[in-house]
């Protein structure tokens, strides 16, 4: 373990120094200007006689002098400023000050008749104090620039951490951190036998709540929350008694990382989705999931999105015999293939450009590969989107026919299971997203009873934290930008989950869902989307008046609240806490007419309305809204476009 260099322990000191830094300054230059007084004497009167000249009284004179100069340094508010970002500013007060105090100086000894004083020196003192006080500020800032760049290896502030836990992380943190240019001021620990004990010459100052003592926090430009293994009650208590102090928050690696023997010296990291949560970390049946994809070939599709992506690690760690990545984005599928290719060198990787939309080249993808699990993320989600006039029937398209294509390649070419990727949005839907995963869920269920050689499951979840276009990347720019913070509404509440954790219970359920069935995680308590930005906010380090929250009303589509069930629903457990099972209503005849009606049709073949219309007649709980363009409410399709549809699908 590295010990703090020399120029970190001089910072250490002056940062302690830093919360006292008025009256220091004071003392300061009450030294300088007595150190003055003699070397003008010295000037005026030589080695001989500059201490054996001087009057009786020169002693009470000089006391004067300095509560003069040191009135007019408090006047000019001189000690306020801070020496390290001293300038041209700082001179023209010093200038200042030093004119004036030594004109009264002046002016009060020559009343009061004290000739024995000689008039150079009282003429001499203000420009050799003036002098004095620069060459103080100047060294001082000379020696702060230089060990700043011994620190931090360049020209950057020094940051220095109030750690807030005491235990091996800390220790592991300490390590290393001093060499990537932080200065730790202590750590606090609520375990009081830790109290004022030492961790690589680091002090333990007191328990957790001490944060909130400006004298125990003193020149902290940063709180590190140093706690992985603690509960996620303590943490978020933690991360609030630091959000309170208005500084800048950071934690550390996950208890995981940490023991992982190459990542003891860690770094520092901003505050990460799943922080905010506070809940118990997701426990997988290891072994299940490793029987499930264990030497398996496993396709993905939509494999480079923010779920897909992180499906694609995890199964990574259940060494299949191969994956197949299905992706229509380049860039997407570039992205997550470079990732998976530096993290796990010996997997097989086969990179497809491809759209769930072409049946045709599902079919080839899965006849050729031959999957035994399929994992179905491929879908337009962002709910206002969608419900753009223009949209409408593209969602349609993608997220109800695109499903319907990939189980069909799926279930022909003899998979062994197939997981759909849902959402709450399902549930009672009121946007055209949410009604097209529902219509998505039906197809499942429907595959399930006419291929019994497949096992389709679907899993439902609501949203999930710094995913595209998710709140918390938003908001975090927001921030940076200084605000304001845009929030639909004041009383909007979410299910929310972090990208590992909605990707490990996907696995989870695909080991343990049996065919036709929905299974619906556990997302905790709901959260409220105000309280969510303004924790960002304070974790930040910045105060709720310094950033603005602005309402902006719901957007087409949007409710006030999720639901996980709709109320014809009915779950049972299954082996694992954190999933449901869902037994859904089927309507199987609504489903097949509008099955037949996408197969067939052109793309853009109807326009927003009818596509939501469509979506009404086939699925239950829809309540059909117009969209944010259109002129009139939802209708009918026209009897030409419901004819040109079915036309189309006869001859397909």
């Amino acid at each position: 373990m590295s010990a703090p260099s020399p120029w970190h322990r001089l910072d250490l000191l002056l940062a302690r120094l830093r919360p006292h830094r008025e009256p220091l300054s004071l003392l300061a230059d009450a030294l300088v200007i007595v150190a003055c007084w003699n070397i003008t004497y010295l000037f005026r009167l030589g080695f001989e006689r500059w201490l054996s000249a001087r009057p009786s009284y020169d002693s009470l004179v000089l006391t004067g002098v300095v509560v003069a100069y040191l009135a007019a340094f408090a006047l000019l508010r001189v000690p306020q400023s801070m020496w390290r970002f001293s300038g041209f500013g700082e001179v023209k007060r010093l200038t200042l000050a030093c004119a004036l105090a030594g004109c009264v100086s002046a002016a009060v000894v020559i009343g009061l008749g004290l000739a024995k004083v000689p008039r150079a020196v009282l003429t001499l003192h203000p420009v050799i104090t003036l002098m004095g006080a620069i060459v103080v500020r100047i060294a001082y800032r000379m020696l702060y620039e230089h060990a700043r760049s011994r620190i931090t290896g360049g020209s950057t502030e020094i940051r220095r951490a109030l750690v807030m836990g005491a235990g091996d992380a800390a220790r592991w943190l300490l390590a290393g951190i001093h060499a990537q240019g932080w200065t730790v001021l202590g750590l606090l620990d609520d375990d009081p036998a830790k109290l004022h004990s030492r961790i690589a010459g680091v002090q333990v100052l007191g328990p957790l709540q001490a944060v909130r003592d400006r004298a125990v926090r003193g020149a902290a430009t940063h709180i590190v929350v140093a706690m992985p293994s603690a509960t996620p009650a303590q943490r978020r208590r933690a991360l609030e008694l630091a959000a309170a102090t208005g500084l800048p928050v950071l934690t550390v690696p996950s208890a995981a990382e940490l023991s992982d023997p190459n990542r003891r010296n860690p770094r520092v990291r901003d505050i990460e989705p799943e922080d905010l949560l506070g809940r118990e970390p997701v426990q997988l049946d290891e072994a299940g999931i490793g029987a499930t994809l264990r030497d398996k070939t496993v396709l993905i599709t939509g494999a480079g999105g923010s779920i897909g992506s992180e499906l694609c690690r995890q199964v990574a760690r259940f060494q299949p015999a191969r994956l197949v990545l299905y992706e229509l984005s380049e860039f997407n599928l570039y992205t997550v293939e470079q990732d998976l290719s530096e993290a796990f060198a010996d997997l097989p990787l086969v990179r497809l450009i491809g759209d769930v939309k072409d049946l045709g080249h599902l079919r080839q993808t899965c006849t050729r590969w031959r999957p035994q699990v399929v994992f179905h993320a491929a879908a337009f989600k962002h709910v206002p989107l969608m419900e753009e006039e223009g949209n409408a029937w593209a969602a349609l398209r993608n997220n109800t026919l695109g499903t319907y294509h990939a189980a069909q390649a799926a279930a022909e070419a003899g998979a062994e299971r197939f997981v759909l990727i849902s959402t709450d949005k399902a549930v009672n839907p009121t946007n055209v997203m949410g009604a097209t995963k529902r219509a998505a869920e039906m197809v499942v269920s429907q595959m399930a009873a006419d291929h019994a050689g497949t096992r389709f499951i679907a899993v439902r979840f609501g949203n999930v934290l710094g995913s595209s276009g998710s709140v918390i990347p938003k908001f975090k720019e927001q921030i940076e930008r200084g605000g304001p913070v845009t929030v639909t509404h004041p009383e909007v509440i979410r299910y929310f989950m972090t990208i590992p954790e909605a990707a490990r219970l996907v696995l989870q359920a695909a080991a343990i869902g049996e065919s036709g069935q929905v299974l619906v995680l556990d997302m905790g308590e709901p959260v409220k989307i105000v309280d969510l930005a303004r924790d960002l906010i304070r974790l930040a380090g910045h105060a709720p008046e310094e950033i603005a929250i602005e309402f902006t009303g719901l957007r087409p589509g949007e409710k006030l609240y999720e639901e996980l069930l709709a109320d014809e629903d009915q779950t049972v457990p299954t082996p694992h806490h954190r999933l449901r099972v869902a037994h859904l209503e089927s309507r199987p005849r609504p489903l097949d007419e509008l099955l037949r009606m996408l197969s067939g049709a052109q793309p853009h073949a109807l326009g927003g309305e009818s596509a939501r219309q469509l979506l009404q007649r086939a699925v239950p709980g829809y309540r059909c809204t117009p969209g944010p363009a259109a002129d009139t409410s939802c209708s009918q399709p026209s009897r030409a476009d419901t004819s040109e549809l079915r036309s189309n699908s006869r001859s397909a």
